[in-house]
């Protein structure tokens, strides 16, 4: 659907609409593919026990993401603007739940995500440069609290290098922050694909195949605790597993709204942000399940559940390449994690600038440079990020963790609610708006929108009920931001809405 030519188009100043069809699909699949898809799996299957469980866990991830995906696309064409799903929750309920989304994403969702890829691009550096390990300090650990400390090791050096990187680079402009992106995602991609391929054609393990897919739905060997004492070995164990499951399976699939926080600079937005967020998240979910055929193709269920540091993907890979297959993962998840933080760096300053620009953020956060990007936006967002690399977290054996790692684990739940209340604000903005333009509308709309209202609602309140030590202290998390609203709502000063400016008339002046 061709765009009528509001004054925002030719207007010389604001964002610039550079990104098409395929520069948005590769934000969504690119931010979608981190490290997860070749980790994840080895934590799923003992917390469901068995093949057939695990490929569940993966299914309804699948669809909840892609019901979620094009549920969003209504909102997305019906509110083509910078900020995305923040400004869709400030539409459907108020500012204050907009605010609280977008405050969640700056202070964990979106710095955690870019912490913790920049942290696992560093430790699979290591793999080929042993130096380069998150126990190789320039800093020792310094303890701050009985349960916390703070240290510098060469890989959260690397992984603040590369924050500081891809935070520069786009400052420079959308043009080099999508040329890298397009570059990293269709080369992680096809080394997914190839990872696929390879493991089912080379790699096909007769063994495997047969303990596998001869036995799909036993449950048992090496099972976790998903909460209360349950596990999989009884059959309401088995429910609550897939439910706790999703926090590996959903995260390793999200970001895929991403594309919505740079609806300003998306080309005839109202058609091609809905066509992205389809085709990047059926591309990317396919590749998840086809994904994990190939490991139970590759590997008994039983060394899936116990590889070593969980690297799936690496294992699957040594099948193919022995003695090998580390270092050449390595190599593909680095591609795939380094495209990955380009996406939510990329993105996630798109979102501050909206907040910005209510009056609700830092106010430089709202202002763009001469190259028509929010840079102080991501300069916040990359200190904040570089920040979250050097906590540490104690363990009770003494050993230490990352305090990302629990931010993130805590506002996982949190990030459903907010999924929720988002796709529930369709039928909220349907009722209060129902003359408002819709491009596109949701697809099966009342009922898909409601099954995945009703799915996501299902995993997050047994999320609470059996993993409370890691759900509770994030929805503390999210509240935080009830007396920041009210702070910027009475500090802040709002600025009037900019609009968006052609590449041709960028290019004219020398600014794309």
């Amino acid at each position: 659907m061709a765009e009528a030519a509001p004054v925002a188009q030719t207007k010389a100043t604001g964002f610039i609409r550079g990104l098409g069809l395929l520069d948005s699909t590769m934000i969504v699949a690119g931010s979608m593919i981190g490290s997860g898809i070749f980790i994840v799996s080895a934590d799923i299957s003992r917390q469901v026990g068995s093949p057939g469980w695990l490929l569940v866990v993966w299914i309804i991830t699948g669809l909840l993401t892609v019901m979620a995906a094009l549920s969003y696309g209504e909102l997305a064409a019906m509110m083509p603007k910078a900020g995305g799903q923040y400004v869709y929750l400030r539409e459907a309920f108020s500012p204050l739940w907009g605010f609280l989304y977008g405050w969640t994403l700056f202070l964990v969702i979106q710095t955690g995500t870019i912490a913790a890829v920049a942290v696992g691009f560093a430790k699979f550096l290591g793999v080929l440069w042993p130096k380069i390990s998150i126990d190789n300090y320039i800093v020792a650990p310094i303890r701050i609290t009985s349960g916390y400390a703070i240290s510098l090791s060469t890989a959260q050096l690397v992984g603040v290098l590369l924050i500081v990187l891809l935070t520069f680079m786009n400052t420079r402009g959308l043009k080099l922050g999508k040329i890298v992106q397009n570059v990293f995602t269709i080369t992680k991609t096809g080394s997914l694909i190839a990872l696929i391929l390879l493991g089912v054609l080379i790699g096909w393990n007769a063994d495997a195949v047969h303990v596998n897919f001869g036995n799909l739905w036993h449950v048992g060997g090496k099972l976790q605790d998903v909460g209360r004492g349950l596990t999989a070995a009884v059959p309401f164990g088995l429910f609550v597993g897939i439910c706790v499951a999703q926090t590996n399976s959903l995260f390793s699939a999200d970001a895929w709204n991403n594309i919505t926080f740079t609806a300003g600079e998306v080309k005839n937005p109202k058609r091609n942000i809905p066509l992205s967020l389809a085709f990047g998240t059926l591309l990317v979910i396919a590749l998840y399940l086809l994904a994990n055929v190939a490991y139970l193709v590759t590997l008994p269920i039983e060394a899936i559940k116990t590889v070593p540091a969980d690297r799936v993907a690496s294992a699957t890979a040594n099948v193919v390449f022995p003695g090998r297959g580390a270092a050449i993962m390595a190599v593909a998840i680095m591609i795939s994690t380094f495209g990955c933080n380009n996406g939510l760096i990329l993105a996630g300053a798109r979102c501050y600038y909206a907040m910005a620009r209510d009056g609700l953020f830092f106010k430089s956060s709202g202002e763009l440079n001469h190259r028509h990007v929010p840079a102080w936006g991501l300069i916040v967002q990359g200190i904040w990020a570089a920040l979250l690399v050097l906590p540490r977290t104690i363990n009770a054996d003494g050993s230490f963790g990352s305090l990302y790692n629990d931010l993130l684990t805590y506002v996982i739940s949190a990030a459903l609610i907010f999924y929720i209340l988002t796709i529930a604000g369709i039928i909220v903005l349907r009722q209060k708006r129902p003359n408002d333009e819709r491009p596109y509308k949701a697809f099966g709309y009342p009922i898909i929108p409601v099954l995945y209202i009703i799915g996501a609602g299902v995993i997050t309140v047994v999320l609470f009920a059996y993993q409370t030590a890691t759900t509770w202290p994030g929805l503390m998390i999210v509240l935080t931001g009830i007396p920041i609203y009210f702070i910027w709502k009475k500090l802040g000063t709002p600025m009037a809405e900019e609009g968006s400016m052609s590449e041709a008339a960028a290019e004219a002046k020398g600014e794309y």
